[in-house]
């Protein structure tokens, strides 16, 4: 009875904030008002677990990110190409989820849930920075890999710190020109309905529910912009393990076998898990807007917090490092 109260006075007071606003802007458009971050339509005791769970996690994505960096950075045999790139994937974890988290965190216990029209701009920004950046840099991870086990022997010479550096240079990048081209394009709408985002952070998709302009044009070009990232991103992965799972066949020896493929099982596990994750979220029709949200609960915090399990508990190195970190603390105290 309670949570049903509150839930509708809740659902009064924001459609009166929304009615309120709605009257404010019809005399302009793109009048910079906030808006209100609707997040999950539960009752109140599921409100409690809810922002329990998201602590949780939080906490898990900064100790598990934060120590692989710190890991990788003290570890001088960490100092491969391949633990180059786990770095940054690392650092673009702990920060796309910290563009979410701590706003949804204070909206379970905020009266408004109102979250100002820049602070909507940068969340959108920086969220879809941080993750077109991770697609780009799980392609060249693959390539690191498929140089590593198909040309183990120039390996050194062909994956240069100047090519890594290079390569995730263009990551970011390209991350960048993404996040500029859609964000810009999300924020020349007009949102004349209603300023109630039915999600728990600032999304492109709920955001274009919002508006009356024509968003045929925007959703062609937003879906052009989705396939220039994701289909190159991809098709470089699925070469690079083509060309990795036929040189692996033809190793002899089970061992040697195992030993080759060990090295990419937790790379496939990190791409598995966020293209999966993406591909559920997009193939979510717009009539169940809770299913998208769990689908962007999974790659907004779920994967940033399996990346550094994955790679910790299916890496001997990373064992190894953290074993030898552990021995240090032990000597000295």
């Amino acid at each position: 009875g309670l949570a049903s109260k509150s839930s509708f006075v809740y659902f009064a007071y924001a459609s009166h904030q929304v009615s309120s606003m709605g009257d404010r802007e019809t005399s302009n458009h793109s009048e910079m008002t906030d808006f209100i971050l609707i997040g999950f339509r539960v009752g109140y005791e599921l409100h409690l677990l809810l922002f329990l769970i998201f602590l949780l996690v939080y906490v898990m994505i900064l100790l598990g990110n934060i120590g692989m960096m710190a890991i990788i950075m003290i570890d001088p045999q960490l100092n491969t190409p391949m633990y180059f790139f786990l770095g940054n994937l690392s650092f673009v974890d702990l920060f796309y989820s910290s563009v979410i988290a701590p706003k949804a965190m204070s909206n379970f216990w905020s009266e408004s849930k109102s979250i100002s029209f820049a602070g909507c701009v940068v969340q959108v920004f920086l969220f879809a920075l941080f993750l077109a950046t991770e697609g780009f840099l799980l392609a060249a991870m693959a390539y690191d890999r498929f140089i590593a086990i198909c040309n183990p022997l120039l390996y050194s010479v062909q994956m240069s710190p100047r090519l890594c550096t290079q390569l995730v240079a263009g990551s970011y990048f390209c991350g960048c020109i993404t996040s500029v081209l859609q964000t810009s394009m999300t924020f020349t709408l007009s949102f004349c309905a209603s300023r109630a985002i039915d999600h728990f952070y600032c999304d492109i998709r709920p955001l274009q529910r919002l508006s009356c302009s024509d968003l045929f044009v925007h959703r062609m070009l937003s879906f052009i912009l989705s396939i220039i990232i994701i289909l190159p991103t991809i098709i470089v992965i699925v070469v690079s393990y083509m060309y990795i799972v036929s040189t692996v066949l033809k190793i002899r020896s089970t061992e040697g076998r195992k030993k080759a493929f060990s090295t990419c099982s937790s790379h496939l596990g990190v791409v598995s898990v966020l293209y999966g994750a993406v591909f559920f979220m997009y193939l979510t029709p717009d009539r169940f807007p809770e299913l998208s949200k769990v689908a962007s609960l999974c790659y907004s915090l779920v994967t940033p917090m399996l990346n550094p399990l994955i790679y910790s508990l299916r890496n001997k190195d990373v064992k190894e490092a953290l074993k030898k970190l552990l021995e240090k603390k032990n000597a000295i105290l």
